[in-house]
């Protein structure tokens, strides 16, 4: 009986794993592909209003993080990039929770995202710049899979706030 029910949880764990790499999958398809249309019909400073004083298109070729910090240290956000997915990929394995496979998915594709940029786009391996090309305001420039990591990252928070296990109720208490 005790057999069958860790079978059982196994295979559940397995079925979260899959679709939290379905999520990345996705948040990465839909990453790139918009990068790949923006690079095609944006130009450089080229604005164009979606939601007037709110939302606009504008192609940025971003080197650093967040706002640009560390523009000269590309190479140190790829090295992150790389651990975050490796980091992300070894705590999935745990997943039985569809709200933390939600949380894991989206940093996954996020991440792989910046990951490919920082690797594969100019000016070259490992020092590659991330596309940017949504205009808050003025505020700040970023991408779909910027929007992903932030709302990961928010429910993130929600779950731990909420003491929301990643693990299912075995592991409560264990950080």
């Amino acid at each position: 009986m005790a057999v069958g029910r860790s079978a059982q949880a196994a295979r559940g764990r397995l079925r979260l794993y899959g679709w939290m790499l379905a999520l990345a999958a996705v948040v990465l398809i839909a990453d790139q592909t918009s990068k790949t249309w923006a690079i095609s019909a944006l130009s450089d400073g080229e604005r164009i209003p979606v939601i007037p004083q709110l939302i606009q298109l504008r192609l940025l070729y971003n080197p650093g993080a967040a706002f640009s910090i560390g523009a000269g240290t590309t190479w140190v956000f790829a090295l992150a990039a790389a651990i975050a997915v490796i980091g992300i990929l070894y705590t999935g394995r745990r997943l039985r929770s569809p709200a933390w496979t939600v949380a894991l998915g989206g940093l996954l594709g996020g991440a792989t995202s910046h990951l490919l940029d920082r690797l594969l786009r100019s000016p070259g391996f490992g020092r590659g710049h991330v596309v940017d090309f949504i205009d808050y305001g003025g505020l700040f420039v970023g991408n779909v899979a910027d929007i992903a990591l932030v709302g990961s990252c928010a429910l993130l928070m929600l779950l731990s706030l909420r003491d929301v296990p990643l693990g299912g109720v075995a592991d409560k208490g264990h950080a």
